[in-house]
């Protein structure tokens, strides 16, 4: 006998029905568990600050001014333990940024200024965000246990619940979790309307439709997935029974589009003005309308048509013309280059070292063993295919639009078509696929590979990369933002700091940041080198020397940068320029007398300007350095640190072009 072939499908052996749902449940408990106690050593990421205060003042005021270009629903949820625990607002009357709707600066104010600690709240609101995650995962298993069965519903689970990258996201107060659960569902549920057509499906897929819309602009992904679903369901149906969808269809469609105007009509009280009547009024959203629908083309036409007749919600259509304006150009990161428009590899690259291997080679054995299949009847692969058309649908179309994405700063943003990878993987637990013999012997290898590569990263799933990747420590090289670098590990540097440079002769620190997290918060008392925040704080003067020198990935890769791009003899030339102004920049921070006179001649805007100018190329000389030079310690695969002497800060920062060149190429390969 060859073993090599597939086994005939047998009858499975008889079990409890309550066992897989019992196993399950287990199994979603302690993803939740997993990413819960990630997040409990993370401080807040950089998104979640924004998502928080947002949907605090959604909940508590109706006012919807504050970062309006994510997902109401899941802001509003993730904000309501803040809500219930009674946590105050910053003063609104006055001040500059609530007026102008500044996201970040009201933020910090909420999180840091108000005397209420924002750890509980934040923490509560993450609790709460587990529900998509473990929605997700109920999905993954429904559809995985439909499809193939028992065992390969359980397989897939099992590849989710464990997957760093899940367990990464699910946890957060941002839209992303929300995001992948709600396209899945609204797929599922539009196909299984279309194939049993009645008022209660189309009832409950039109309320998960309008639930997704106000998930994640996104949700407009859904556009072009209800047709293609619409036209295979159609093409499947005798030529006779066609007719039927002459008027079915439309009602169908009518039906999805009248339900998402209800839900996000009334998610944003049923009011089109995006601001709120009792809190103190806004000049204008963060950046003018005039400033965003010109420069967005037919999207802008589209929005500024639904102003004018009130179609839709104010707040709501700021937040589709602000995203749509800020994919079309942003900074990115891959692999030693930057790009302000992106790239088409940016996303299959993430894919490629950012999977597990375990995942990477179930598809792989699964396409394998699927080829060297006995083709069936062409009628059964289509039964096959169209069983799992919402899958194959989402997955083709939401990579189709990712591949042209501008927005390259995140892996997080191809997380929806994973599910799909999670169940069709779970076929390999299906009888019939793999000879007997062989099918537990694969699963149990995959779910060892994957448990493995969950351990050696735990508890720093964002940082997660595969080996092809070379591993988290070789991930800042590839890619960082929210792919790695997301401002979580401030509570990890505290604490390394504590144990490595406390007591009387502790190192000066210095310090460069990206995220909304404070360092103050954490008891980290740094210089501060540039930021990437949004708190709208001029950096203080400071002389760099000797001293421990903490740089996050983002940063010491310059993506956000003005000088970003390598350190180039233009770069050197206008740095030398600049260095002349260093007894005026001093006197401008330690001289009252000068900087009233200084203030005479110049506004502080420019003067800032002017210092903030040649505090950037001063870190790109730095950075450029640093990235060369093997650092003492690393906290959460995201925050390198450096230990610099005097004469070298001098020589890094002071010495000649030359001198400097080749101090950068004497480091050691690492």
């Amino acid at each position: 006998m060859n073993d090599s072939r597939p086994e005939p499908i047998a009858p499975s052996p008889v079990r409890p029905v309550w066992l897989a749902p019992v196993v399950a449940a287990a199994l979603l408990a302690v993803h939740a568990a997993l990413a819960l106690w990630a997040a409990s050593g993370e401080s807040v990421t950089h998104d979640e600050l924004l998502h928080l205060t947002g949907g605090y003042f959604y909940d508590k005021f109706g006012d919807y001014r504050i970062q309006p270009e994510n997902g109401n629903l899941p802001q509003r949820l993730a904000a309501l333990p803040a809500v219930l625990m009674g946590a105050p607002p910053p003063k609104l009357e006055d001040n500059l940024y609530w007026s102008t709707s500044d996201a970040s600066v009201v933020g910090h104010q909420f999180f840091y200024e108000t005397g209420h600690d924002h750890w509980p709240m934040l923490m509560a609101g993450r609790a709460v965000m587990m529900v998509f995650s473990l929605g997700t995962g109920l999905l993954v298993f429904w559809w995985a246990r439909r499809l193939f069965g028992d065992a390969a519903g359980l397989f897939a689970l099992t590849l989710y619940a464990f997957d760093p990258n899940v367990l990464a996201n699910a946890p957060l107060a941002t839209s992303d979790s929300a995001a992948v659960f709600f396209l899945l569902a609204s797929c599922t549920a539009f196909w299984a309307h279309l194939r049993q057509p009645s008022g209660r499906t189309g009832a409950l897929s039109a309320v998960t439709f309008g639930l997704a819309c106000v998930a994640k602009y996104s949700a407009a992904f859904l556009l072009p997935m209800f047709g293609l679903l619409l036209m295979w369901r159609v093409c499947r149906e005798a030529p006779a029974a066609r007719r039927r969808w002459l008027w079915l269809a439309p009602l169908t469609l009518a039906g999805h589009a009248a339900g998402g105007l209800l839900i996000i009509w009334s998610f944003f009280g049923f009011r089109y003005s995006g601001f709120g009547t009792g809190v103190p009024p806004a000049a204008h959203f963060i950046v003018p309308w005039e400033g965003v629908l010109p420069f967005i083309g037919l999207h802008g036409m589209a929005v500024d048509f639904c102003r004018q007749w009130h179609l839709l919600p104010e707040a709501y259509l700021y937040g589709y013309s602000w995203v749509v304006q800020s994919a079309q150009l942003r900074g990115a990161f891959l692999a030693g280059q930057y790009s302000l428009y992106g790239w088409v590899s940016f996303f299959p690259l993430a894919f490629w070292w950012k999977t597990p291997v375990a995942l990477l080679a179930a598809l792989a054995v699964g396409v394998g063993v699927f080829v060297r299949r006995k083709p069936g009847p062409v009628g059964r692969w289509k039964d096959e295919a169209a069983a799992m058309a919402p899958l194959l649908v989402l997955f083709a179309v939401y990579w189709a639009f990712s591949l042209t994405s501008k927005l390259n700063i995140g892996h997080r943003h191809i997380l929806p078509v994973y599910p799909t990878l999670f169940i069709l993987a779970g076929g390999l637990a299906a009888p019939g696929l793999l000879a007997a013999w062989r099918r537990p012997v694969v699963m149990g290898a995959l779910v060892a590979g994957l448990l493995a590569a969950n351990f050696r990263v735990a508890p720093h799933y964002l940082a997660f990369f595969n080996v092809f990747a070379g591993g988290p420590a070789n991930g800042h090289r590839l890619l960082v933002d929210s792919s790695l670098d997301w401002g979580q590990d401030l509570p990890g540097l505290a604490a390394w700091l504590r144990e490595h440079n406390a007591g009387p002769g502790a190192a000066p620190v210095f310090l460069s940041y990206f995220g909304s997290g404070e360092p103050d918060y954490y008891g980290i008392k740094a210089a501060r080198l540039p930021f990437v925040n949004g708190f709208k704080e001029v950096p203080r003067w400071y002389e760099p020397r000797g001293g421990l020198y903490c740089i996050g990935a983002t940063m010491l890769q310059e993506v956000y940068s003005p000088v970003r791009g390598g350190f180039t003899l233009d770069s050197e030339k206008e740095y030398q320029e600049r260095r002349r102004a260093v007894p005026v920049f001093n006197a401008y921070w330690h001289d009252p007398a000068a900087r009233d006179d200084l203030l005479r001649q110049f506004t502080a805007k420019q003067l800032d300007a002017v210092w903030m100018r040649f505090d950037w190329l001063r870190f790109a000389r730095l950075a450029t350095y640093l990235r060369a030079k093997p650092p003492e310690a690393v906290v959460g695969y995201s925050i390198f640190i450096y230990r610099l002497s005097d004469d070298e800060v001098d020589r890094v920062l002071n010495g000649r072009y030359s001198d400097w060149l080749a101090a950068v190429e004497a480091q050691p390969a690492h």
